[in-house]
């Protein structure tokens, strides 16, 4: 039922299936059954469903004749689209046989029009002849003139009358532009073109046209050009030049205005045109301002003549800024800006004359001319800072005169140009400073007694001059060139201990020599010196600024680290002085004739008493640590001659003045060196307390208190050694070999550790190998 009641065939069915015409349809077709018959059979799985066949009939029905409703309407409105569509399609097919009917009527009247226009060919030649010698006896009177108008205008421009030149020499360029636009105009009437004869024609009869234009303009320039020099005498010409360059610019826009509006229709430009004689004018300015430039004399430019010549520049730029402001700047019109023309103009030449300048093998002085103009007088207020540019410097932009770059290379060649001077200095400083230490006299002293050379003084004077004219510059400059010298400090002070270094082996090699008298003095006054260079030095850092840290590629300098070793060298060199002027008094030290007699303890306290009086002529805090080395150095010196072994006591009395006459000893070294608790540091262990701990050891009466008393030898002195200890007991004599034994014991079970800061005493000190009078070659010994 759902396929509802079989269709009537259409006729032609037979003879051609639909399915043949609309494959679509069949496809359509089988669909719809499919699906009517997948419904049905949902619907009616049951017999009971059955009874509700007649209701999805009649359901089905309706919706049949709504579908075949609508498919007829829509057919219907569709055809009635086709018929209007057709109708339109006959009405346009008739205007068409209309239109082509005109058409062909029309073609008719042309053709018979064309016949009568070749009769009057004849009559337009006439009129063109006409026409042209109308031009020409409107015209006659000027072309018979132009000659003697050309001659008036040039005799106009070789006197200077510019503006009556011009006026003349525009009328002319007015008739030739007539002239050549009605034979423009009769050519294109004629149906042709302006032939290059009759252009030929023209351009050679006005040809002194051109001829005034170019002299005119060679005088306008020339003018322009002089502005600057003959303004305060007449501007007038000046005047007319700008005058005449805004007519021509005036004439240029008119001209190109009119042929944008008429393209194609308007007449050509005329020959020469446009002229823009205004960016001329700015051209020529240009030049002039660089011509003014060139004419200040490069005679003296190089050497001390530089910074006359910047001055030179200086004061002839703002002469001609003040001609500029004051005088042509009223002579032009505002958007001329002739001010800021000026202004752009100078600082052109000037970066090129600044780029060569810089390009030269300049000297430091050179260098700092330069920078300091570029750097601080052109932007001060005596030049482009001043009140009356400061607006007009607001609206232009200039630039640098130098780039960056630029700047830190003309940097980097004044800090190589000072390094050279710098070295160059030093070399010469340290070499007056070695022929002084050659000289039979003793150092200079500077106000508060301390010995000193002229060494430090001309470097410090050097190193910071140089950083004060560099500060001039900048800080930048500044800290390259203290960077520069303070690694120049460090080469010198490199140089400077190995002038100590020989120093001291030619005093060694000849002690004798008269002209080493004065040798200690001059290792004193050496370390004065140095003092001296440290405290420049340390000035120096700390006027660098923080964060020119870690600006430079190279590894940094470290002069106070060569400072310090030069120090501890001449130090070492005075003790070495010392030592050798003990040396004659240390072999009668702790013998059976120094324990009777006391000597030679009075003449090595006299020789370390002159010493420490020298050292005083140090400046601290060198002079506490001279004073302390010196300390330590008697002191070892006093225990290595009793470790020798000279003195080996007997019995008790013995031991008492043993240990008596070293406590006198120790008195009277306290009595010399009393100072120098009073001074600069205290050393931890004081070395002089040494003796009164040996003396009390040695004087021990009860042999069996060793124990204890090395115990706490060994505490104080943690450095000291078996072999110093074994030494020890043999002075004393009286000790046995049990004692000895469990002396040594206890010492090697309680070895401690060296403290942190301690400085050995007993370490230095070499104990002898004892010799023994007769030994028996046994297996054993061997």
């Amino acid at each position: 039922d759902r396929d509802g009641p079989e269709t009537s065939k259409h006729p032609h069915e037979d003879a051609l299936p639909v399915a043949t015409v609309w494959p679509e349809v069949a496809r359509a077709e089988c669909l719809a059954r499919g699906a009517a018959l997948k419904w049905a059979s949902g619907v009616f799985c049951r017999p009971e469903h059955l009874e509700r066949l007649s209701q999805y009939r009649k359901r089905e029905s309706q919706r049949t004749s709504s579908i075949h409703t609508r498919l007829k309407s829509m057919i219907q409105s569709y055809l009635e689209g086709v018929g209007w569509g057709l109708e339109q399609l006959r009405e346009a097919r008739l205007e068409l046989r209309e239109v082509s009917h005109a058409v062909k009527k029309a073609g008719l009247e042309s053709s018979r029009n064309a016949e009568g226009v070749k009769s009057l060919e004849r009559l337009r030649e006439v009129s063109v002849s006409h026409r042209q010698l109308l031009a020409a006896v409107s015209n006659l009177p000027r072309l018979y003139s132009v000659r003697s108008m050309v001659l008036e205008t040039e005799r106009l421009v070789e006197s200077r009358r510019l503006l009556e030149a011009h006026a003349r020499l525009m009328d002319l360029e007015c008739w030739q532009d007539d002239i050549l636009w009605q034979l423009h105009g009769a050519a294109g009437t004629a149906g042709s073109a302006l032939s290059a004869e009759d252009q030929e024609l023209v351009a050679k009869y006005f040809s002194g046209v051109g001829q005034l234009v170019d002299a005119l303009g060679k005088e306008l320039w020339a003018v322009v050009s002089s502005a600057l020099a003959l303004a305060q005498q007449n501007p007038t010409p000046f005047v007319s030049a700008v005058r005449i360059v805004e007519r021509e610019e005036a004439l240029d826009r008119a001209l190109l205005e009119e042929r944008g509006r008429t393209r194609g229709t308007s007449r050509p430009l005329p020959p020469g045109r446009p002229r823009c004689w205004r960016a001329c004018f700015f051209q020529v300015l240009d030049e002039a301002v660089s011509a003014r430039f060139r004419s200040v004399s490069y005679l003296h430019t190089r050497g001390p003549g530089l910074a006359g010549h910047l001055s030179a520049l200086q004061h002839g730029i703002m002469a001609d800024l003040a001609t500029v402001r004051h005088l042509l700047e009223h002579c032009v019109p505002p958007h001329y800006r002739l001010t800021g023309a000026y202004l752009r103009a100078g600082h052109r030449c000037l970066h090129a004359h600044l780029a060569q300048v810089s390009s030269w093998d300049l000297e430091s002085g050179e260098i700092f001319a330069v920078l300091n103009w570029v750097l601080h007088i052109y932007n001060s207020p005596d030049m482009m800072g001043h009140p009356e540019l400061v607006a007009e410097m607001e609206k232009v932009e200039l630039g640098p005169l130098i780039s960056t770059e630029g700047l830190e290379q003309l940097q980097n060649k004044y800090v190589q140009s000072v390094r050279k001077s710098v070295s160059e200095w030093m070399h010469k400083a340290l070499q007056v400073e070695l022929q002084d230490w050659q000289r039979d006299q003793e150092p200079d002293t500077d106000h508060e007694g301390f010995y000193q050379t002229s060494l430090p003084t001309i470097i410090t004077q050097m190193l910071e001059e140089n950083a004060r004219v560099a500060r001039m510059i900048g800080e930048s400059l500044r800290d390259q060139t203290i960077q520069m010298g303070l690694y120049e400090m460090e080469n010198l002070l490199n140089r400077f201990r190995e002038a100590l270094v020989e120093f001291g082996k030619e005093h060694r090699r000849n002690p004798s020599n008269i002209k080493n008298k004065f040798y200690l003095h001059y290792l004193l006054a050496s370390i004065s010196n140095c003092i001296i260079l440290k405290k420049s030095t340390e000035s120096l850092q700390k006027q660098q600024s923080s964060r020119s840290a870690g600006q430079f590629s190279r590894t940094p300098p470290d002069p106070l680290a060569a400072l310090d070793r030069a120090v501890r060298r001449a130090c070492r060199l005075v003790m070495d002085q010392l030592l050798q002027d003990l040396q004659p008094f240390l072999s009668g030290l702790l013998t059976r004739a120094w324990l009777v007699q006391g000597d030679p303890t009075p003449k090595l306290c006299h020789v370390l008493e002159r010493h420490l009086e020298l050292h005083g002529r140090v400046r601290p805090p060198c002079r506490q640590r001279l004073q302390e080395e010196a300390q330590w150095l008697t002191v070892v010196e006093y225990v290595r001659a009793l470790m020798q072994k000279r003195l080996v006591c007997r019995n008790a009395e013995e031991r008492r003045q043993l240990a008596q006459q070293m406590v006198q000893d120790d008195q009277r070294f306290r009595e010399i060196l009393h100072g120098l608790e009073g001074e600069g540091s205290v050393p931890e262990v004081n070395p002089l307390s040494l003796l009164s701990v040996l003396a009390d050891f040695l004087r021990l009466k009860d042999p069996g208190m060793l124990t204890l008393e090395v115990s706490g030898l060994a505490a104080k002195y943690p450095d000291i050694g078996e072999e110093h200890v074994s030494v020890l007991l043999d002075i004393r004599g009286d000790v046995s070999r049990d004692i000895r034994g469990a002396v040594l014991d206890l010492l090697e079970q309680s070895a401690p550790p060296l403290p942190a800061g301690y400085r050995p005493i007993f370490t230095d000190i070499l104990v002898p190998p004892s010799t023994m009078a007769f030994c028996l070659p046994t297996a054993k010994c061997a």
